[in-house]
């Protein structure tokens, strides 16, 4: 439980950092980057404290396929539609129910009726707290493709989940016990493929766009906007797929993916002095009181587990 709070609290300053990233720089470029600094600090920690490919790296490298390559991508997409706040709502509160009927349906993993009762009340109380109220106007083509962006994120996060549980079976069951760090190097090696060809589609497009000839202004734009938001990045890269990733890791390979994913859906919680601070978002009565609700729901998981 420790274990997926620290996750939480990586993770919603990872969708603050990815959000500023994502609005300056694309979300294809911003996605990218932090996943190949990520993959290139757990590389080092793997192959120097930790057991490299020991365990079961096909079934962490699949996780990491569909959790970081497609669920990730998709959830960059939605940010610049949406902003943080809605994103990480709707990614959240969906990944949960998800994980657990895939969980269920392939693993056999059942919660009790309280537990059950206890991840209703988490996602609802996260529903009452994130649900905006300042009546932003998003335009529709941008909220759809947000929303649809958010279901495919969710539905690729909670099969990337469920996949870990078992790469940690498969692992614990031929005698090897990777530590959390090891099984992240491991995921990201299957995370960063889709992430790249995204990249250089976009690339690709976007030099066509130009007729394929180099522009010295643009380079220079380019540049601009990368040293103002570096330190976004690399907190991002940091936050969220190096140490976040390593602690859902770590709540993973001891408790079912539903209730990690259910405590991890507190992350717009924790989002929400954030975006008062970054985006201006106003933190309302109704806020306050859906995080009481979203505590409480977390207490009684803890307590009838």
């Amino acid at each position: 439980m420790i274990a997926a709070f620290l996750a939480t609290l990586l993770f919603a300053i990872s969708a603050m950092c990815g959000h500023r990233t994502a609005t300056k720089i694309g979300g294809v470029e911003a996605n990218f980057w932090r996943i190949a600094l990520a993959t290139l600090l757990l590389t080092i920690w793997a192959n120097s404290c930790g057991t490299g490919f020991a365990g079961a790296p096909e079934w962490f490298m699949l996780s990491g396929l569909f959790g970081i390559g497609l669920g990730d991508s998709a959830y960059f997409q939605a940010l610049p539609r949406l902003g943080s706040r809605r994103t990480v709502l709707l990614t959240q509160c969906l990944t949960a129910p998800f994980a657990a009927f895939i969980e269920w349906v392939w693993l056999g993993s059942k919660l009790n009726l309280p537990e059950l009762f206890c991840i209703a009340v988490i996602l609802s109380g996260v529903a009452i707290a994130l649900t905006p109220d300042d009546h932003l106007q998003i335009e529709p083509r941008q909220l759809r493709l947000g929303v649809l962006a958010c279901a495919f994120s969710a539905v690729g996060g909670a099969i990337g989940a469920v996949l870990i549980r078992k790469a940690f079976a498969v692992a614990h069951a031929a005698g090897v016990y990777p530590d959390a760090g090891t099984t992240g190097y491991q995921r990201m090696l299957g995370g960063i493929l889709f992430p790249a060809i995204a990249l250089l589609v976009f690339k690709w497009r976007s030099a066509r766009e130009h007729g394929g000839v180099f522009q010295e202004k643009t380079l220079a734009v380019s540049l601009a906007k990368w040293r103002l938001i570096w330190l976004w990045v690399l907190a991002n890269a940091l936050a969220g797929q190096t140490l976040g990733v390593t602690c859902m890791q770590w709540a993973l390979a001891q408790t079912n993916a539903a209730i990690v994913t259910a405590i991890i859906a507190l992350t717009p919680i924790f989002l929400l002095p954030m975006t008062r601070l970054f985006e201006g978002e106003k933190i309302g009565i109704r806020s306050l009181m859906g995080a009481l609700v979203a505590v409480g729901g977390v207490i009684g998981l803890t307590f009838f587990r």
